[in-house]
């Protein structure tokens, strides 16, 4: 009887903890949050809490504390409790509701929740807050520097055609000037020659 019992049991575990997986994960559903969120000490931090539509009416609030059922609330809605650095905003539309935290100092750092009020047991999520101190940069002293804009290719394009052509005109010149000469010299030598021939030709008539 005793080992009937014993092989129910252990047949019956599986089944306990899909059921405990199932309800876990329809819990992650309905809220989750970052796991980590990371600040500066003197800076701000948002922590954006995703909830299902179904809880736009329900009461949220951001508590401290490393274990839930211990935690102190910080800032609750529909009205916050006074907080000088600490606010929440709601936005139902959206299902999330948001909490920043200014100022941070090292008190600040450590476990928080956010949490919905629901009748019986809340709905909840866990964010860590790990601070640390700003990482400032060495200013970079930056210089102006004027640079002359090289000619366009349009511009030496142009520039190599105007060349083209003078050279072209210049070449044509020198060359008419050497068939002027050419023809002004040869005009000349031929005038004698002519002349001779005329007179011969007189002589014989």
């Amino acid at each position: 009887m005793r080992t009937s019992r014993i092989s129910l049991g252990f047949f019956n575990a599986p089944a306990l903890c899909l059921l405990w997986l199932t309800k876990h994960a329809e819990v992650s559903a309905q809220l989750s949050a970052p796991g980590v969120v990371t600040g500066v000490y003197g800076g701000s931090v948002n922590v954006s809490c995703q909830y299902d539509l179904k809880f736009r009416e329900y009461t949220k609030y951001w508590c401290k504390g490393q274990v839930y059922e211990f935690c102190e609330i910080v800032v609750k809605t529909p009205r916050s409790r006074p907080n000088a650095r600490s606010f929440i905003v709601d936005d139902k539309e959206a299902g999330v509701f948001t909490v920043t935290m200014t100022s941070l100092n090292k008190s600040d750092g450590g476990m928080y929740w956010c949490v919905i009020a629901r009748k019986g047991k809340n709905n909840y999520a866990g964010v860590q807050l790990r601070l640390s101190k700003a990482v400032f940069f060495p200013t970079v002293i930056t210089t102006t520097t004027i640079t002359t804009p090289l000619p366009t290719h349009e511009e030496n394009s142009s520039w190599v055609t105007l060349r083209w052509i003078l050279f072209i005109l210049m070449l044509c010149c020198v060359v008419a000037t050497h068939i002027i000469t050419w023809r002004i010299k040869t005009t000349r030598r031929a005038q004698p020659h002519q002349q001779l021939q005329n007179q011969n030709s007189n002589i014989y008539e």
